[in-house]
């Protein structure tokens, strides 16, 4: 038999951070979610994972964001998910908003990847598995298919919400105009697409630049801003150098060595001042800038450990940045 859980949640919890509404809907996200994109897998440390996923609902960070091939292995972040909902939140499983993804390959063959309707609805039925849950709160597109009819890919969101084994349909790294298209399908089947999960920060401003959020705030979607860290560029970490333990040292890893340039050392360092200058921690001042826009819901974060957590429940303390820091911003971004 397994031991009963002892956790017992902060009561205080939903004084630490701020919420707002998903776009025009009656969903509302805390400003900072917690991503299992990496940290949570099969190779990681279990109570370390359950340190920081009850350390970040204590502190009103109700909202988790997974996907079918996070870990590694693929799966194994949904499954390590799964048990500690399982043995620490099920009492709170209402107080929670779980969401998924399919879009990436998960498994072999014609139909273990993209945006056919074969694979979204039976990736969705093995996550749930996986998390050990009836339903998820949000469901995305994890990315655009090129070669599978948009109608097909929504159809299969609109179906998977009316089956009820997802409440709300989201897509995650649409362009604008497949986005637009996407909306407009949605609407007609009547399951309006609620959420776009878009990448966003400092060093990747496309949101801005190609016009997503302003067809985000004419649809009334909200939107979460994921890797708004820059994969770590904007923390203390790359000041004088890439570390050896760092992302940028690792070959395999998403951030190159060769991304941090010494002009990008340069933006890190004067942007650093700046947040300094505030009595912030340059990833604290990453991600309130991009909570700057009202057409942002929430930042998505990742973690490693509980402290970094503890910085962006910190950083929404103080979320406002005067017209003197947002010019001095821009001049080093340009």
């Amino acid at each position: 038999m397994s031991t009963p859980s002892t956790y017992l949640p902060s009561e205080k919890r939903y004084e630490t951070i701020p919420y707002r509404r998903c776009g025009k809907t009656g969903l509302k996200l805390p400003v900072i979610s917690l991503g299992f994109w990496h940290n949570f897998g099969g190779i990681d440390n279990y109570e370390n994972c359950k340190s920081m996923l009850t350390y970040a609902f204590d502190h009103g960070i109700t909202h988790f964001d997974l996907a079918n091939n996070y870990g590694p292995p693929p799966g194994s972040a949904e499954t390590t998910f799964g048990k500690i909902l399982k043995s620490e939140l099920a009492a709170y499983r209402d107080e929670l908003i779980i969401s998924s993804k399919a879009g990436y390959k998960m498994w072999e063959g014609p139909y273990g990847e993209w945006g056919s309707r074969k694979y979204l609805i039976s990736s969705l039925d093995q996550s749930l598995k996986r998390l050990e849950l009836d339903y998820v709160d949000i469901f995305y597109s994890h990315r655009f298919d090129p070669e599978t009819p948009l109608e097909e890919t929504m159809g299969a969101l609109d179906s998977i919400v009316r089956s009820g084994k997802a409440l709300y349909a989201g897509i995650s790294n649409y362009p604008v105009e497949q986005t637009k298209k996407a909306v407009e399908i949605m609407n007609r089947l009547g399951t309006p697409i609620i959420i776009h999960q878009p990448k966003f920060s400092m060093f990747n401003r496309w949101v801005e630049e190609d016009g997503l959020l302003p067809v985000l705030a004419q649809s009334g979607m909200g939107s979460i801003a994921f890797s708004p860290l820059a994969q770590g560029l904007l923390t203390d970490k790359y000041l004088k150098g890439i570390p050896e333990d760092s992302r940028a040292a690792k070959p395999s890893g998403f951030l190159q060595a060769d991304q941090v340039t010494p002009e990008v050392r340069e933006k890190v360092i004067k942007l650093n001042e700046i947040a300094s200058a505030r009595g912030q921690k340059l990833a604290q001042l990453a991600v309130i800038w991009i909570l700057r826009h009202p057409e942002v819901t929430s930042a998505l974060i990742g973690a490693s450990r509980v402290s970094q957590i503890s910085d962006a429940v910190e950083a929404v303390k103080n979320m406002t940045l005067s017209q003197e820091e947002l010019r001095k911003i821009e001049e080093i971004l340009k």
